[in-house]
């Protein structure tokens, strides 16, 4: 019998992601990794494998565009400090 490896979902990824990343982005990761299992419990592996791709694309985007989102933020605060501290407003 020639068994086929089940796909990771990236399920605990997608939801970790939209909670502390980017919530649009991870909702999606979380509607693609949900797929996976379904499809392959019911033998469609071709659909399991895709939705597993799309679910890994859409947890990596969703990665770096919070983190880069998270690193401007931080990057504008220390910004603002320094323009207080420099105006004599701090």
């Amino acid at each position: 019998m020639d068994h086929v490896v089940r796909q990771k979902n990236y399920l605990v990824e997608s939801i970790l992601v939209t909670i502390f990343c980017c919530l649009p982005l991870g909702i999606v990761g979380i509607v693609h990794a949900s797929k996976v299992n379904g499809f392959y419990d019911s033998g469609d592996v071709a659909n399991a494998e895709k939705s597993s791709a799309e679910a890994y694309k859409w947890v990596k985007l969703a990665f770096i565009i919070g983190l880069v989102v998270n690193l401007l933020v931080i990057v504008g605060y220390i910004i603002m400090i320094v323009a207080a501290v420099g105006s004599g407003g701090f």
